[in-house]
């Protein structure tokens, strides 16, 4: 993927990730599918960006499809395009709180759940962030 054409969202907005579309990935392809979301998993530590795309990805390790396929290659497009970005931490004299929150009302097409996130800023740091599937359906 190193010399693939970058885009500029990991993942797109109108596509909604099922685990009945696409064929079903061989063993071999399966295997390689889990270990670059591994390391995509690994990424969001300092990369807060690509969290919602893998958290999507992450609902279909277990039966990964050329769709699911599809979509980590997406991430990986835009991770390639986006090398430099990451997160900074610098001083400043803001003292400011400031919490910024989300949800996709009823987004998951399997079962129709939300997935709910947050962003938390200390001055102009991000501090603390979390992209999750919200247990009940709203």
């Amino acid at each position: 993927m190193d010399n693939c054409k970058p885009v500029s969202m990991p993942m797109s907005v109108q596509d909604k990730l099922s685990s009945v579309q696409g064929t079903a990935l061989s063993d071999a392809d399966a295997f390689i599918h889990r270990s670059a979301v591994g390391g995509l998993q690994y990424l969001t530590l300092t990369r807060p960006d690509i969290s919602f795309a893998i958290n999507k990805v992450c609902l279909y390790l277990s039966k990964p499809t050329t769709v699911h396929w599809e979509a980590v290659k997406r991430i990986l497009r835009y991770v390639n395009g986006t090398v430099s970005t990451g997160l900074r931490i610098r001083k400043s004299p803001s003292m400011l709180l400031s919490v910024f929150t989300d949800a996709d009302w009823a987004g998951s097409v399997d079962d129709r759940r939300s997935t709910a996130g947050y962003a938390l800023f200390f001055g102009p740091n991000l501090m603390s962030w979390s992209s999750r599937k919200q247990p009940t359906v709203s």
